[in-house]
């Protein structure tokens, strides 16, 4: 008897953490609303979302991919993924990682027309451009210069406005294109594509992940949130 009384709070304490490992384990479950820009999420935040859903196979992802930044609210989102910063208030942005933008150009093009020295002699090249899907704007190259990050405008060859599309001119050696550093760095890695006047990176952006308040979201919502910063936080793949 001694001994069972002795041993009551350790059994109160094992049967509370059964409990509540049965109710967590019963709320990973159900439906999960992420959100994202078109261009850079399926390399990006596509393979957390695969290795989420083998964890959690109770979960069923809703995944829409929209590069405007809708209404949290009224859109019903869990998670967001962002280029930038959100310009809304009640969320928490989490910076995962920073987004360069590259000059590239293939080793043929640079066989073929050679490499440019300054800014100013893109003018004699065919450059790519990228149009935003959503406006059909130009996008203007993002240059470093000294501490300042600038628009340059090129006169484009080839103008696109699937970063895909822009990928393959590119590579194929039909033009010299600026490239995210998402896109662009198992390419540079490889040989496939080079990296020009490296000096004028920029490197302003950055890649965020988005959520409302913690007190508030669902055990699915928090274990995915963890899971996408421990993957994408200062990951050095896409830099």
């Amino acid at each position: 008897l001694r001994f069972l009384e002795a041993a009551q709070p350790a059994l109160l304490s094992l049967k509370r953490a059964m409990q509540t490992a049965k109710i967590t384990k019963d709320e990973i479950s159900g439906p999960l609303r992420i959100v994202g820009p078109q261009s850079m999420f399926v390399p990006v935040v596509g393979p957390v979302i695969e290795e989420f859903c083998q964890r959690y196979p109770d979960v069923q992802p809703d995944v829409q991919l929209d590069d405007r930044l809708g209404n949290w609210v009224e859109d019903r989102v869990d998670i967001g993924f962002r280029v930038g910063i959100s310009p809304q208030e009640g969320v928490v942005a989490r910076r995962l990682f920073t987004l360069q933008s590259i000059i590239c150009a293939s080793p043929a093009y640079l066989k073929r027309c050679g490499a440019p020295a300054s800014l100013d002699a893109f003018g004699t090249h065919k450059c790519c451009a990228y149009r935003l899907p959503n406006t059909g704007r130009m996008v203007p190259w993002h240059v470093k210069i000294d501490d300042a990050v600038v628009d340059h405008h090129v006169a484009p060859a080839f103008c696109t406005n699937d970063e895909n599309l822009e990928l393959r001119t590119v590579l194929a050696g039909v033009a010299i294109g600026q490239l995210a550093s998402v896109t662009a760095a198992s390419h540079i890695r490889s040989g496939q594509l080079v990296p020009l006047l490296t000096r004028h990176v920029a490197d302003h952006a950055g890649f965020f992940l988005y959520y409302g308040s913690r007190a508030d979201q669902p055990v699915r919502v928090r274990a995915f949130i963890d899971l996408a910063l421990e993957r994408l936080t200062d990951n050095s793949e896409f830099v």
